[in-house]
């Protein structure tokens, strides 16, 4: 009998909130249609896949794929030049949005504040082929304006564009101006539920500026911070492939191309279509674990973590 009255009140429960699950619909069908029905497709990852046969039709091969990807001569110089921006991302990037919260959480002028705000989200509305472009306007050795003010204080002009010296600082730089503003919108989010009378009773007991960030602001904000850099660990491998391929010359190849680039150039320009997916899969199994790994961590060190 109570079980059946606990059914009944959660159908009721249903029926007089049916607004709000009408709303998860969209977002439903997104990750429905968009992230769940495509991993059908990783079955082409053992296949030969053709298009002319279809999944259900196509030659089962196995791990051959899979074989093929690690036999490759590039495939350390790949996952080398992958890692190394993914780790510059993470020590210079991932930590540039807590910094840009810390410090907007300290303006008092809240008109400033949202000044400030502002414009350094514009940028991440702008596509990466605008930023590429204007990347090149900057530090074209020819006309670039970084190379006509080097050249007009008396130094020689520096080729970024082609030097592989400079390609890992150059997408890290893109990355920071583009996304940071951006980043900050989670931690300001996470700031903004703080108790003003922590501070108010902090200022009472004679805490500074330094002490309120020590003991109040950042402890706010370490789950937050926790979680999303387990999230970030799972797309390690993810360096992102348009603004590489905007950035990739020969004369950078060598330090520039990553998984992304080469799953384009073997698995869609090459027609390797299976060749691409078990690349794909590759990746994903990497990030699952370090997601899993990362998370176990975090909750023996006492965080929630994402599960």
């Amino acid at each position: 009998m109570n079980g059946v009255t606990a059914r009944r009140s959660r159908a009721q429960g249903w029926f007089t909130n049916w607004e709000y699950y009408v709303m998860l619909l969209p977002g439903l069908a997104f990750f429905l249609v968009f992230k769940y029905v495509p991993m059908f497709g990783i079955i082409m990852a053992f296949q030969d896949y053709s298009p002319f046969q279809g999944v259900t039709g196509s030659q089962w091969v196995g791990f051959k794929h899979f074989s093929v990807m690690f036999a490759y001569d590039g495939f350390w110089r790949l996952l080398r030049n992958t890692l190394l921006i993914s780790f510059y991302n993470i020590v210079f990037f991932f930590p540039a949005p807590i910094i840009i919260a810390l410090m907007l959480n300290e303006l008092r002028r809240e008109w400033f504040k949202k000044t400030v705000q502002t414009i350094i989200y514009l940028p991440h509305f702008i596509s990466w082929v605008v930023v590429g472009s204007i990347t090149f306007f900057l530090l074209n050795p020819e006309n670039g304006f970084i190379n006509q003010m080097i050249a007009h204080n008396g130094g020689s002009t520096i080729n970024f564009l082609s030097d592989p010296d400079w390609f890992r600082t150059l997408i890290l730089s893109q990355n920071i101006w583009k996304e940071v503003g951006w980043g900050t919108i989670i931690f300001l989010a996470a700031l903004a539920g703080v108790d003003p009378q922590l501070y108010e009773a902090s200022v009472m007991d004679g805490a500074g500026r330094m002490r309120q960030l020590w003991h109040i602001t950042l402890p706010a904000m370490k789950s937050t911070i926790v979680i999303l850099f387990i999230l970030r660990l799972g797309s390690v491998l993810d360096v992102g492939f348009e603004q590489i391929f905007l950035m990739l010359n020969d004369l950078v190849y060598e330090v520039g191309d990553v998984f992304e680039t080469y799953v384009f150039r073997e698995g869609l320009s090459g027609g390797r279509f299976s060749f691409g997916v078990a690349v794909g899969v590759f990746k994903s199994v990497i990030g699952l674990v370090l997601i899993m790994g990362a998370n176990w961590l975090a909750k023996k060190a006492g965080e929630e973590g994402i599960y």
